[in-house]
């Protein structure tokens, strides 16, 4: 089980409204729910973070560098998806990294940093290996679980990561932004059919598919409109495609297009993506040509 709170705005004091929490610190604060409150403290609220504030006070002699993450994570409506993020950590003589009152992690942001309209983190601190008495090499994981209502539609695009160091016992921290960016994509996923089958050469060959996407919101795929697609061939004798022509998706994700048959062969749509919904294949549809 993981933890999870909301924000609730009343009079303009944010409420914390905790729904669960993690069995091995049911009597205790996690290293989420402090890095949250660290994280609060350090900006203003989010408009729609799943993280309340807490007071947090100090300054914890960390800095970060070598911050590294994936191009792209593909969320889709159920599933928990985390991504993998490393960076170097440079710190004060009197920070102990190894002591159990020391953790960092990674987070990313939609938005501004002041004032993020979302932020994601992970469920455990980041691991941490010395590199000498004052830096180390970290490596830690942001979790996603849109089945819990962690993203709308409109959080798709383009984020920003950062690290945060904390020190429980004195309550102080280290928070940095913008040290990357990475796509939170809408999962895509493409059909095709390619009929009939079989078929003589010389006639018409109907080819029909879907381009559909994540709806966070809905918790269902939604087919994703006005999109170019293009209707690849391959021999049977071939393993590679060539595109036969470019196609737009209809009001609800719908392909449908014509061709001649010439050759025993497969089709395909392939979806070259967008910022917001990641490329994607459909698996070939084989057609035998008599």
């Amino acid at each position: 089980m993981r933890i999870r709170a909301t924000v609730a705005a009343v009079s303009g004091v944010l409420a914390l409204s905790t729904l669960a929490v993690p069995a091995a610190h049911a009597d205790g604060s996690s290293y989420q729910e402090e890095a949250v409150a660290a994280l609060a403290d350090s900006r203003g609220p989010s408009e729609r973070s799943a993280f309340s504030t807490a007071a947090v006070i100090g300054d914890l002699d960390v800095s970060f560098s070598n911050f590294k993450m994936a191009k792209a994570v593909k969320v889709g409506t159920t599933n928990h998806v985390s991504t993998t993020v490393t960076y170097k950590i440079t710190h004060g003589a009197d920070v102990n990294i190894k002591s159990q009152d020391f953790a960092t992690g990674p987070y990313i942001y939609k938005g501004s940093y002041d004032a993020p309209v979302n932020l994601l983190l992970g469920i455990a601190p980041a691991t941490c290996t010395a590199t000498s008495s004052t830096t180390a090499n970290c490596t830690g994981k942001v979790d996603i679980y849109p089945g819990d209502g962690e993203l709308i539609n409109s959080d798709a695009g383009t984020w920003k990561g950062g690290a945060l160091a904390l020190n429980y016992s004195t309550e102080e921290f280290a928070d940095e932004g913008g040290l990357g960016t990475i796509l939170v994509q809408r999962y895509s996923k493409l059909t095709v059919n390619a009929s009939p089958e079989p078929v003589k050469k010389g006639k018409t060959i109907t080819v029909t598919g879907k381009l559909s996407r994540a709806n966070w919101e809905t918790g269902k795929y939604a087919g994703y409109t006005n999109q170019s697609v293009k209707l690849q061939y391959r021999k049977k004798s071939s393993t590679t495609y060539t595109t036969l022509k470019t196609i737009k998706t209809n009001s609800t994700g719908e392909l449908k297009t014509t061709v001649t048959a010439s050759a025993d062969g497969y089709y395909r749509y392939s979806f070259a993506g967008t910022t917001t919904t990641p490329a994607v294949n459909a698996a070939g549809d084989f057609v035998d040509v008599q």
